[in-house]
């Protein structure tokens, strides 16, 4: 695993705290699009860019179709075998079939390294929040739930988990206290159907875990300004600056 992870090297598009760099966001894209195009996205959404006075976004691109060594890409199922830039595979979009858990652990392994960078660059695991856009926001799930219990929080988009997911089975076994998760989702998503979204909210409370649940209607598909400016506020929330943390 870990000898798969070296071999994939994350092109990454870096957002800089304004102030003093104390927390780390780490945000992953939906299929198809690029750490790049996220962040281009978001800022036309906002008008702006999203920016924090001690918090560096990270975003990461996915390899093409995800490359597991240097010489090896897996093609994407839904795109009929097509090179696409995503972070696991998927047999369909459905939360009804079963997890490609080979794609996604190596990914996690990846996306571990990440992580494991920030922490040795002085920011502690309760100091960084996951999370992502659709296909990202799962991924973020699967790192956090299952491999990072100890991230400051997660954060899941336009986004679901399939109904015997493994991460469902991780928190099964699970004691400790988990990271809280802020999950949006628009009424009007004909690509992941909102009651997917509800489905794994009500599905990750009974298990645990502290979920917030929005609904956006008539919001498909897509980022909406509301949502993030409700997503900044709660990053905010977890990953507070110096002045909030010496109020607390």
């Amino acid at each position: 695993m870990a000898a798969a992870s070296r071999s994939v090297l994350l092109q990454r598009c870096v957002v800089s705290p304004v102030g003093r760099h104390t927390a780390s966001l780490i945000f992953l894209h939906g299929s198809g699009d690029s750490g790049r195009g996220l962040r281009r996205w978001i800022k036309e959404v906002l008008n702006q860019d999203l920016t924090f006075q001690h918090i560096k976004i990270i975003y990461p691109t996915a390899p093409p179709s995800y490359t597991i060594g240097p010489n090896f890409a897996r093609p994407y199922t839904p795109m009929k075998g097509g090179i696409s830039n995503v972070w696991f595979d998927r047999y369909k979009i459905s939360n009804d079939c079963p997890e490609h858990l080979e794609s996604i652990n190596v990914m996690c392994q990846v996306l571990t390294d990440l992580i494991d960078d920030e922490v040795k660059s002085g920011i502690k695991k309760n100091r960084i929040l996951v999370g992502g856009f659709s296909m990202g926001g799962c991924m973020a799930m699967h790192l956090a739930y299952r491999n990072h219990q100890d991230v400051a929080g997660v954060f899941a988009l336009s986004s679901f988990l399939n109904k015997a997911s493994a991460v469902y089975q991780a928190l099964q076994k699970s004691d400790g206290v988990l990271p809280e998760l802020f999950q949006c989702h628009g009424t009007a998503d004909e690509l992941v159907l909102h009651s997917w979204g509800e489905e794994t909210n009500s599905m990750l409370k009974s298990l645990g875990v502290s979920a917030k649940f929005h609904s956006f209607p008539d919001v498909y598909h897509e980022l909406s300004k509301t949502e993030l400016e409700k997503l900044k506020s709660w990053i905010l929330t977890k990953l507070p600056g110096e002045m909030e943390r010496q109020k607390e």
